[in-house]
């Protein structure tokens, strides 16, 4: 699992989800598999790593990395098992045309 982050984008090489940073505001982030929600670089990062996690088989509440999902998961404000199958899911484009809903509170870009 490797992600690779930059000032505006965030990929990996498990995954084709994607984040960036959402246009007009200097410290939101938006992920592809969370349409509709702007996240801190923090959270973003978070999300990455649920996308890339959601891509092992098997995944369930027995293996070994499921305490980690949870608490990455309830970082993002869901549970273990929405997150896994919302991240399981092929990404959507993020459009930035799209009205935004708040998504976890963004105190930099409120700046």
């Amino acid at each position: 699992m490797t992600l690779t982050i930059n000032d505006t984008t965030m990929t990996s090489d498990q995954t084709t989800h994607v984040a960036r940073q959402a246009p007009g505001r200097q410290h939101g982030w938006e992920v592809s598999w969370l349409p509709g929600q702007i996240l801190d670089r923090n959270s973003a990062i978070t999300a990455m790593i649920l996308a890339d996690t959601a891509s092992e088989h098997d995944l369930g509440e027995e293996h070994q990395l499921w305490p980690f999902i949870e608490n990455w998961a309830a970082e993002l404000g869901l549970t273990g098992p929405d997150a896994i199958a919302r991240a399981s899911q092929p990404p959507r484009a993020i459009d930035p045309q799209q009205e935004r809903a708040s998504g976890q509170p963004d105190k930099e870009a409120a700046d």
